[in-house]
């Protein structure tokens, strides 16, 4: 396939010699890039592609850009720059792919690669200051909840909505404020001790990451995690120096703030001892289990951060491995329907589907239904409902719509990007179907709470 000359047209200099493009700072690595062999298979698994329907923006296209840029025959520019932009960076062309390509780690370089080395418009610049000076930082987070929470009790999202006029004035905040779960006093509080002991004998100690939007927004998904654990044997200690994953940061290129936050996690659980690292939100999981590789260019960490990744559990996935001691009830006095929607950076990031549902299997009464196209982003993907919300709002229609086709009761999601995605457009077609962490249901069938559905 030929590069459109476009590309060159836009952005480039006079002279192809004077392209500006990738600096030596590890651009995509050209091995992987000539791994592919533009089968095509990767194209019906692309949300991107999907919905937008050009083949530039598509896993296979992306790569031709990579590559050409690589070569020096186009320019790193708005034109190349809006199409790596668009990629959710879901992976499910990673799990697709008969030849085995590595885009995770072809979009992942690229990604880096843009933020220093193109200058994006300045619109661009500030929504995306705001994005990473807010959601990776609770502590400065949790002081912005309290205007938002006047906001909300005061009625001013309902008009705001109703009006339309953020949307007119910034699509890109309107896409924020749609997602804005209710802030509640709990976004404040700050109830787990350091240590909590095992129920009964103590098999493993382990740690638990707390999260950013999961710790402010979902407290109780947290809170029900660690009753959890210490219900089926683990001493759970929390660490308070602990800060972000560095999950959004590292998805959208930022390097150094990545690498400094990866760097806070680790030095948090260092004197801690424990067996395991858990996590239960699926994108931070992910990230937490590439710090080898996030931190590989620095000899005083690349050791800790691999032995600190090798930890790392997703607490499904630790759960469904080391086994339930605790008795489970039903949640309900009838059957449960419930539909398990598969996250993106557990399912093609992590490889974990399976053990979701059989922890959630075990619950007497459950009956799990799968919707189709199950593999599918539903649009959230860390920030990019943010920063793509056309895009975006599409395809949180297309999840909606297949989870409530399977007729479930309820749904469980284990990422609170999916989690609030999800709700929106549950919202946005009239549905009341609640959204549970596993963990959740977990926690109420181990406490005999019924749900009240």
């Amino acid at each position: 396939m030929q590069v459109s000359e476009s590309f060159v047209d836009k952005g480039a200099t006079a002279s192809l010699k004077n392209l500006k493009g990738f600096d030596v700072q590890h651009p995509p690595d050209p091995k992987l890039i000539d791994s592919c062999v533009h089968c095509g298979f990767c194209l019906s698994t692309c949300p991107s592609y999907r919905v937008i329907g050009k083949e530039m923006d598509s896993p296979r296209g992306r790569i031709y850009l990579m590559d050409a840029i690589n070569e020096g025959e186009i320019a790193l520019n708005t034109a190349t720059t809006e199409h790596f932009d668009s990629c959710l960076g879901c992976l499910a062309c990673v799990t697709t792919c008969p030849s085995g390509v590595q885009y995770d780690k072809l979009i992942s370089a690229t990604r880096h690669q843009v933020e220093r080395n193109y200058s994006r418009s300045l619109p661009d610049r500030l929504v995306r200051k705001l994005i990473f000076s807010l959601f990776p930082y609770p502590k400065v987070l949790r002081v912005f909840l309290v205007p938002l929470l006047v906001y909300q009790r005061l009625g001013f999202d309902k008009l705001v909505r109703a009006t339309g006029l953020l949307q007119k004035i910034s699509p890109r905040l309107a896409a924020m404020e749609s997602i804005l779960p209710a802030i509640t006093l709990k976004s404040f509080q700050d109830n787990l001790p350091t240590v909590i002991r095992a129920q009964g004998e103590k098999r493993y100690r382990v740690g638990v990451i707390l999260g950013c939007v999961q710790q402010l927004f979902f407290s109780p998904v947290n809170e029900a995690t660690v009753r959890v654990l210490t219900a089926n044997g683990c001493e759970v200690v929390i660490p308070k120096s602990q800060g972000c994953c560095a999950a959004l940061p590292e998805h959208q290129g930022q390097t150094v703030q990545a690498q400094a936050l990866a760097r806070q996690m680790i030095d948090s659980f260092a004197k801690t001892d424990v067996d395991f690292v858990i996590i239960n939100a699926a994108g931070c999981g992910h990230t937490l289990k590439e710090y080898g590789h996030i931190l590989a260019d620095d000899p005083e960490y690349r050791e800790k951060a691999q032995d600190f990744a090798a930890k790392v559990k997703d607490a499904q996935e630790f759960l469904a491995t080391v086994g339930l001691t605790t008795k489970l009830s039903p949640l309900s006095d009838n059957s449960l329907n419930l539909v398990y929607q598969d996250a993106c950076h557990l399912l093609h990031g992590q490889k974990i589907s399976v053990q979701p549902r059989q922890l959630l299997r075990q619950i007497p009464g459950v009956k799990l239904r799968e919707p189709i196209d199950a593999a599918l982003c539903c649009g959230s993907a860390g920030v990019y409902n943010m920063l793509q919300p056309e895009v975006a709002e599409e395809l949180g229609k297309q999840k909606v719509q297949n989870l409530l086709n399977t007729g479930a009761d309820l749904i469980a999601s284990a990422n609170p990007g999916c989690t609030l995605q999800i709700t929106k457009h549950l919202k946005l077609q009239g549905q009341e179907i609640s959204v549970m962490h596993p963990m959740e249901l977990l926690d109420y069938s181990i406490r005999g709470v019924k749900l009240g559905l």
